[in-house]
């Protein structure tokens, strides 16, 4: 396995207004998440990838990100959630119930 985790960020724009994710800044929370992963030394081969996504197909539930290769769904709304993901899930192999779509 190439990444030990990858981790997909709706970033999704609907220009006609319709829920999407990039109404919540789904993207400037990927770069968060990011910088946060490189931070703390995890990024890269055999670490954690952080990556844009189309549409995830689950705007309603926005804004969304999914952590593979386990397939976990989450649903976010700031960045202390997203710190909570990485310090859990991705770091520790914790999956977090509470965020967990």
């Amino acid at each position: 396995m190439y990444f030990k985790y990858h981790v997909f960020f709706c970033t999704n724009q609907r220009a006609d207004g319709r829920e999407c994710c990039q109404r919540f800044g789904a993207a400037e929370i990927r770069d968060y998440a990011k910088q946060r992963i490189k931070a703390l030394g995890v990024s890269g081969k055999e670490g954690v990838r952080i990556n844009s996504a189309g549409c995830l197909d689950r705007c309603s539930e926005g804004p969304v990100l999914v952590v593979y290769p386990e397939g976990v769904w989450y649903g976010y709304i700031d960045k202390e959630d997203v710190d909570e993901i990485i310090d859990e899930h991705l770091t520790h192999g914790r999956v977090v119930e509470r965020l967990k779509i």
